[in-house]
Protein backbone atom coordinates (compact mmCIF):
# COMPACT_ATOMS: atom_id res chain seq x y z
CA UNK A 1 0.00 0.00 0.00
CA UNK A 2 2.88 2.40 1.14
CA UNK A 3 4.80 1.20 -2.35
CA UNK A 4 1.70 2.10 -4.52
CA UNK A 5 0.61 5.28 -2.84
CA UNK A 6 5.12 6.46 -2.95
CA UNK A 7 4.47 5.53 -7.17
CA UNK A 8 1.52 7.94 -7.09
CA UNK A 9 2.81 10.71 -5.13
CA UNK A 10 6.27 10.30 -7.45
CA UNK A 11 4.10 10.48 -10.64
CA UNK A 12 2.55 13.67 -9.40
CA UNK A 13 5.81 15.49 -8.73
CA UNK A 14 6.96 14.96 -12.27
CA UNK A 15 4.20 16.04 -13.86
CA UNK A 16 4.24 19.64 -12.27
CA UNK A 17 7.83 19.85 -11.97
CA UNK A 18 8.26 22.19 -15.16
CA UNK A 19 12.55 21.23 -15.49
CA UNK A 20 11.75 17.83 -16.51
CA UNK A 21 10.25 16.44 -19.16
CA UNK A 22 6.56 14.46 -18.98
CA UNK A 23 7.39 10.65 -19.78
CA UNK A 24 5.15 10.88 -22.63
CA UNK A 25 7.67 14.02 -23.56
CA UNK A 26 10.94 11.78 -23.47
CA UNK A 27 9.48 8.76 -25.87
CA UNK A 28 8.94 11.82 -28.84
CA UNK A 29 12.03 12.01 -31.16
CA UNK A 30 14.32 14.82 -31.37
CA UNK A 31 12.74 16.23 -34.78
CA UNK A 32 14.51 19.34 -34.42
CA UNK A 33 17.32 18.36 -34.45
CA UNK A 34 16.71 16.02 -37.91
CA UNK A 35 14.83 19.08 -39.35
CA UNK A 36 18.34 21.13 -38.64
CA UNK A 37 20.35 18.13 -39.59
CA UNK A 38 18.73 17.88 -43.57
CA UNK A 39 19.36 21.45 -44.95
CA UNK A 40 22.82 20.90 -43.72
CA UNK A 41 23.10 18.05 -46.45
CA UNK A 42 21.48 19.69 -48.94
CA UNK A 43 23.88 21.97 -49.28
CA UNK A 44 27.02 20.22 -48.95
CA UNK A 45 25.44 18.79 -51.84
CA UNK A 46 24.87 21.85 -53.76
CA UNK A 47 28.35 21.54 -55.41
CA UNK A 48 26.98 18.27 -57.72
CA UNK A 49 25.30 20.79 -60.84
CA UNK A 50 29.12 22.22 -61.42
CA UNK A 51 30.00 18.63 -61.91
CA UNK A 52 27.62 18.30 -64.44
CA UNK A 53 28.20 21.54 -66.21
CA UNK A 54 31.88 19.97 -66.28
CA UNK A 55 30.89 16.92 -67.62
CA UNK A 56 29.06 18.23 -69.96
CA UNK A 57 31.76 20.58 -71.47
CA UNK A 58 34.01 18.11 -71.33
CA UNK A 59 31.22 15.58 -73.35
CA UNK A 60 31.68 17.84 -76.01
CA UNK A 61 32.29 16.40 -79.47
CA UNK A 62 36.04 16.55 -80.16
CA UNK A 63 35.22 17.32 -83.96
CA UNK A 64 33.90 20.60 -83.62
CA UNK A 65 37.44 21.81 -81.55
CA UNK A 66 38.94 19.82 -84.57
CA UNK A 67 37.13 21.74 -87.29
CA UNK A 68 37.76 25.34 -85.54
CA UNK A 69 41.48 24.30 -85.54
CA UNK A 70 41.31 23.47 -89.10
CA UNK A 71 40.15 26.43 -90.60
CA UNK A 72 43.24 28.43 -88.77
CA UNK A 73 45.27 27.28 -91.54
CA UNK A 74 43.14 27.42 -94.33
CA UNK A 75 42.71 31.13 -94.04
CA UNK A 76 46.37 32.11 -95.50
CA UNK A 77 45.86 29.91 -98.45
CA UNK A 78 42.70 31.35 -99.44
CA UNK A 79 43.77 34.82 -98.88
CA UNK A 80 46.74 33.64 -101.15
CA UNK A 81 44.68 31.96 -104.13
CA UNK A 82 42.33 35.11 -104.04
CA UNK A 83 45.90 37.05 -104.37
CA UNK A 84 46.67 35.02 -107.29
CA UNK A 85 43.09 35.81 -108.55
CA UNK A 86 43.15 39.29 -108.71
CA UNK A 87 46.63 39.55 -110.10
CA UNK A 88 45.88 37.56 -113.02
CA UNK A 89 42.15 39.80 -113.38
CA UNK A 90 44.53 42.57 -113.50
CA UNK A 91 46.89 41.56 -116.05
CA UNK A 92 44.44 40.43 -118.41
CA UNK A 93 42.32 43.74 -117.51
CA UNK A 94 45.48 46.18 -118.77
CA UNK A 95 46.37 43.87 -121.69
CA UNK A 96 42.65 44.35 -122.88
CA UNK A 97 42.17 47.91 -122.45
CA UNK A 98 46.21 47.85 -124.49
CA UNK A 99 44.50 45.76 -127.31
CA UNK A 100 40.96 48.31 -127.31
CA UNK A 101 43.75 51.07 -127.55
CA UNK A 102 45.20 49.57 -130.36
CA UNK A 103 42.26 48.97 -132.18
CA UNK A 104 41.34 51.61 -135.21
CA UNK A 105 37.79 52.34 -133.93
CA UNK A 106 39.60 52.94 -130.39
CA UNK A 107 41.70 55.68 -131.49
CA UNK A 108 38.74 57.79 -132.74
CA UNK A 109 39.28 61.64 -131.55
CA UNK A 110 35.65 63.09 -132.79
CA UNK A 111 34.49 63.52 -129.47
CA UNK A 112 37.92 63.98 -127.83
CA UNK A 113 39.35 66.84 -130.22
CA UNK A 114 36.99 69.38 -130.52
CA UNK A 115 38.85 71.72 -132.70
CA UNK A 116 39.87 69.26 -134.84
CA UNK A 117 36.41 68.21 -135.27
CA UNK A 118 35.01 71.47 -135.94
CA UNK A 119 37.55 72.42 -138.43
CA UNK A 120 36.96 68.77 -140.57
CA UNK A 121 33.34 69.81 -140.16
CA UNK A 122 33.29 73.31 -141.58
CA UNK A 123 36.09 72.47 -144.35
CA UNK A 124 33.80 69.55 -145.79
CA UNK A 125 30.90 71.53 -145.22
CA UNK A 126 32.45 74.14 -147.77
CA UNK A 127 33.24 71.41 -150.16
CA UNK A 128 30.46 69.64 -150.88
CA UNK A 129 28.58 72.85 -151.03
CA UNK A 130 30.67 73.82 -153.97
CA UNK A 131 31.51 70.66 -155.62
CA UNK A 132 27.54 69.66 -155.74
CA UNK A 133 26.67 72.95 -156.93
CA UNK A 134 26.50 73.82 -160.98
CA UNK A 135 25.53 77.01 -162.71
CA UNK A 136 25.00 76.29 -166.32
CA UNK A 137 26.32 79.72 -167.28
CA UNK A 138 29.42 79.20 -165.32
CA UNK A 139 30.78 75.55 -165.71
CA UNK A 140 34.21 76.39 -165.27
CA UNK A 141 33.57 76.94 -161.51
CA UNK A 142 32.58 73.27 -160.92
CA UNK A 143 35.83 72.44 -162.32
CA UNK A 144 37.75 73.89 -159.93
CA UNK A 145 35.96 72.81 -157.12
CA UNK A 146 36.51 69.66 -158.31
CA UNK A 147 39.97 70.25 -158.59
CA UNK A 148 40.36 71.91 -155.03
CA UNK A 149 38.21 70.01 -152.84
CA UNK A 150 38.46 66.16 -154.29
CA UNK A 151 40.81 63.64 -154.42
CA UNK A 152 41.62 59.89 -154.89
CA UNK A 153 38.14 57.94 -155.79
CA UNK A 154 36.15 61.01 -155.18
CA UNK A 155 37.09 62.77 -158.38
CA UNK A 156 35.64 60.10 -160.59
CA UNK A 157 32.44 58.74 -158.83
CA UNK A 158 31.45 63.43 -158.94
CA UNK A 159 31.46 62.95 -162.43
CA UNK A 160 29.31 59.58 -163.02
CA UNK A 161 26.69 61.73 -160.10
CA UNK A 162 26.77 65.47 -162.33
CA UNK A 163 27.29 63.69 -166.12
CA UNK A 164 23.44 64.29 -166.14
CA UNK A 165 23.32 67.85 -164.93
CA UNK A 166 26.16 68.66 -167.14
CA UNK A 167 24.03 67.05 -170.32
CA UNK A 168 20.94 68.53 -169.61
CA UNK A 169 22.16 72.29 -168.19
CA UNK A 170 23.06 74.14 -171.56
CA UNK A 171 19.47 73.29 -172.94
CA UNK A 172 17.41 73.90 -169.90
CA UNK A 173 19.75 76.28 -168.32
CA UNK A 174 20.03 74.73 -165.24
CA UNK A 175 21.36 76.27 -161.34
CA UNK A 176 21.93 73.22 -159.17
CA UNK A 177 22.71 74.92 -155.61
CA UNK A 178 23.63 72.54 -152.59
CA UNK A 179 23.42 73.70 -148.90
CA UNK A 180 24.75 71.40 -146.53
CA UNK A 181 22.07 71.55 -143.44
CA UNK A 182 23.68 69.32 -140.64
CA UNK A 183 27.03 67.21 -140.29
CA UNK A 184 28.46 64.50 -137.81
CA UNK A 185 31.94 63.20 -137.89
CA UNK A 186 31.88 59.49 -137.41
CA UNK A 187 35.42 58.36 -137.45
CA UNK A 188 38.41 61.18 -136.73
CA UNK A 189 41.86 59.54 -136.55
CA UNK A 190 44.59 61.99 -137.48
CA UNK A 191 44.68 62.96 -141.01
CA UNK A 192 41.51 60.83 -142.15
CA UNK A 193 38.16 61.81 -141.25
CA UNK A 194 34.39 60.34 -142.17
CA UNK A 195 31.45 62.53 -142.48
CA UNK A 196 27.91 62.10 -142.73
CA UNK A 197 26.25 64.90 -144.55
CA UNK A 198 22.81 66.37 -144.21
CA UNK A 199 21.95 68.48 -147.22
CA UNK A 200 19.13 70.32 -149.16
CA UNK A 201 18.79 70.65 -152.90
CA UNK A 202 17.20 72.95 -155.44
CA UNK A 203 17.68 72.42 -159.10
CA UNK A 204 16.22 75.45 -160.67
CA UNK A 205 15.10 75.69 -164.73
CA UNK A 206 15.70 79.31 -165.91
CA UNK A 207 14.34 78.97 -169.35
CA UNK A 208 10.94 80.04 -170.78
CA UNK A 209 9.08 77.44 -168.21
CA UNK A 210 11.18 78.81 -165.34
CA UNK A 211 10.43 75.75 -162.42
CA UNK A 212 12.86 74.90 -158.90
CA UNK A 213 12.65 71.69 -157.69
CA UNK A 214 13.89 70.80 -153.99
CA UNK A 215 15.38 67.43 -152.85
CA UNK A 216 17.21 66.35 -149.38
CA UNK A 217 20.31 64.67 -149.67
CA UNK A 218 22.00 62.40 -147.12
CA UNK A 219 25.13 60.56 -147.68
CA UNK A 220 28.86 60.09 -146.30
CA UNK A 221 32.33 61.45 -147.43
CA UNK A 222 35.52 60.18 -146.55
CA UNK A 223 37.83 63.10 -146.18
CA UNK A 224 41.71 63.18 -146.04
CA UNK A 225 44.04 65.88 -144.40
CA UNK A 226 46.36 67.16 -148.00
CA UNK A 227 48.54 70.24 -146.32
CA UNK A 228 46.30 72.97 -144.50
CA UNK A 229 42.92 71.55 -145.58
CA UNK A 230 41.01 68.82 -145.95
CA UNK A 231 39.68 67.11 -149.43
CA UNK A 232 37.03 64.69 -149.96
CA UNK A 233 38.28 61.28 -150.95
CA UNK A 234 35.01 58.80 -151.59
CA UNK A 235 31.89 59.49 -151.43
CA UNK A 236 29.43 56.83 -150.26
CA UNK A 237 25.76 57.79 -151.31
CA UNK A 238 24.49 54.21 -149.93
CA UNK A 239 23.33 52.97 -152.76
CA UNK A 240 24.26 49.51 -153.48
Amino acid sequence: MSTTRHLVNRRRRLATSPSRPSPSTELLPETGTEAEREPQAVTEAEPEPKAVIESEQESEPKGATTSRRGLRPRLPALLCALTVLLGAFAAWAFTSAASLRETPARQNTALTDIARTSEVKGRIGEAVGAVFSYDYASPARSDRAAKTHLTGRAVQQHKDMLAEVRAQAPQQKLVLTTTVTASGVEYLDGDRARLLIFADQSNTRTGKDEETTYAAAMFAVDAVRRGDTWRIAAIDTFTR
